[in-house]
């Protein structure tokens, strides 16, 4: 442990820091060792790259002004800072850029004001950062954050950046934390408690409400704990691929009515857990290319969402993909990708890319565990007739029916199965047709080979089984030929499935073109 002394007693590295900030030059009290320059072990590290973090304070807080015609500014690289780096509620005109340092105490911007904060490479403890206003670059660069990072509600007017960098959730063994998760669980309950994200101590980013105006950059950022971005803004785009989020609490991404420019959660981004977008907007692209997704229950939830272009097409999905109520400008997708179940009820899709067969298009639908909705059929249909596919569309709608078919009773279920086997709903009327020429072709040949008898002896007729057998078929009778002849033996019954079969092929094609059986939409 390092006492605590008097900022005029300093050491020789808090000495170099004093000197230099009035310029803004760098202190490097690296060794040039990468193995004893590593800040993950710089908690061994001796007096000698030791500064006291009420130093780095007084000094951002203007204990010294700034050198003439120079920048002030705090530039530190392979210190141990010991102690809490209070900066809360306070105005900071100059930089804050500190590398390979290692920080026991926590970083404390909580509403503050401040310009560019900088750390690379360094192992920090906690960063609580709420509500504060960073004009610049907030960098986390290659870090490693050992009890979260609060940011919520603050506002960057620069890039935030966490790339390649290591977060770990708060261990939730404090009394102050202890004490928060037994309230909220009398208030709320556990269940609950986590399905609204307010367990603090599964979340490595606690940003609900951030608003970053540059990029903001994760790119391979490796998270032990979940990151909670309810309602924030990032108006040049999130950035996270390939980046590997273990959740601890069940939501890996927790970000309900999101706003941002473009998501990238692509080539290879790997979430253990719920990644959840619910209500949010994407004015760009929202892509899970690549993505490897796991979760138990819902993989992805992307209800009620408004995005431009949505590109779903992850590397492996496992748990329920849910895309009901979101509308999508773009969709280019492959449904074999993930295969479990997907709520797609209220889906609104202005146009799909890719080329993907129909019959996958089907299976898709057919997936909702809740079974049968007429809507994703009806849309889907609508936009095959759109593009000029209308072979298409009747083959959705046909699917839409059998669906519908195994809701209803066994009455209905019987009437259903007549109407598909004989004109498929009405959208394959031609087969009427082949089963009329069946039928015709069978009769034809059994009265040619087992003519009937004729009814009046008074004049003498020549028998001819085709006109005959046509004249049975028409629910009407044109040729006059069942009046004349009587069929005899075993052809009666064939005359009379004959006659009947007339009537059903009659009805069902009056039935399917008229759409009578046709459901009205819930």
């Amino acid at each position: 442990m390092v006492r605590s002394r008097p900022l005029w007693r300093l050491t020789a590295a808090e000495r170099k820091v004093w000197e230099a900030y009035p310029s803004g030059s760098w202190v490097d009290l690296r060794t040039g060792d990468a193995d004893r320059d590593d800040p993950a072990g710089g908690a061994t590290w001796g007096r000698e790259r030791t500064v006291r973090a009420e130093l780095l304070t007084a000094l951002l807080l203007g204990a010294r002004p700034a050198a003439p015609g120079q920048v002030a500014g705090l530039r530190l690289a392979g210190a141990r800072v010991v102690g809490t780096l209070n900066l809360s509620d306070a105005t900071i005109t100059t930089k804050l850029h500190l590398l390979n340092c290692h920080l026991s105490g926590t970083v404390a911007l909580t509403d503050a004001t401040t310009k560019g904060v900088r750390f690379r490479g360094c192992d920090v403890r906690r960063i609580r950062a709420a509500r504060c206003t960073i004009d610049g670059l907030f960098e986390l660069d290659s870090c490693t954050v050992r009890a979260g990072v609060r940011l919520d509600n603050a506002h960057i007017t620069g890039q935030l950046r966490l790339a390649r960098a290591t977060l770990f959730a708060p261990d939730g063994t404090s009394a102050a934390s202890e004490s928060y998760k037994a309230d909220a669980r009398r208030a709320f309950g556990d269940a609950e408690k986590q399905e609204r994200g307010w367990d603090q101590h599964h979340w490595a980013l606690w940003a609900g409400g951030l608003t970053v105006d540059g990029g903001a950059f994760c790119r391979d950022l490796r998270s032990t704990g979940g990151l909670r971005l309810i309602g924030a803004k990032f108006n040049s785009g999130l950035y996270l691929q390939r980046a590997v989020i273990e959740s601890t609490g069940g939501h890996a991404v927790y970000a309900d009515h999101m706003q941002a420019t473009s998501v990238e959660f692509s080539e290879n981004f790997t979430a253990e857990g719920t990644v959840r977008l619910r209500g949010a907007r994407v004015s760009g692209v929202l892509s899970f290319d690549q993505a490897k997704l796991s979760a138990q229950g819902r993989a992805l939830h992307l209800s009620h969402m408004q995005v431009d272009e949505l590109i779903l097409r992850p590397a492996s999905v496992r748990g329920e993909v849910n895309l009901g109520y979101s509308r999508v400008g773009v969709l280019l997708d492959d449904p074999r990708s993930y295969p479990g179940r997907v709520r797609l009820n209220g889906l609104v899709v202005e146009s799909i890319r890719g080329n993907v067969p129909l019959s996958d298009r089907l299976a898709w639908l057919g997936r909702d565990p809740e079974g049968y909705r007429p809507q994703p059929y009806e849309h889907l249909a609508a936009w095959y007739r759109r593009i000029g596919h209308e072979q298409e569309a009747r083959r959705v709608l046909l699917a839409k029916q059998r669906a519908r078919r195994a809701t209803i009773g066994v009455p209905g279920r019987l009437a259903g199965l007549l109407l598909d086997v004989v004109v498929g709903y009405g959208y394959r009327p031609w087969l009427a047709g082949v089963w009329f020429a069946l039928l015709l072709t069978a009769g034809t040949v059994v009265f040619a080979t087992h003519p009937p008898a004729q009814v009046g002896l008074d004049e003498r007729r020549l028998f001819h089984a085709f006109p005959y057998t046509l004249d049975l078929l028409v629910p009407v009778s044109v040729f006059e030929q069942r009046g004349a002849w009587e069929p005899v033996g075993w052809t009666q019954w064939v005359a009379g499935i004959l006659i009947a079969s007339g009537w059903v092929l009659a009805t069902a094609l009056i039935a399917g073109g008229t759409r009578l059986l046709r459901p009205s939409t819930p």
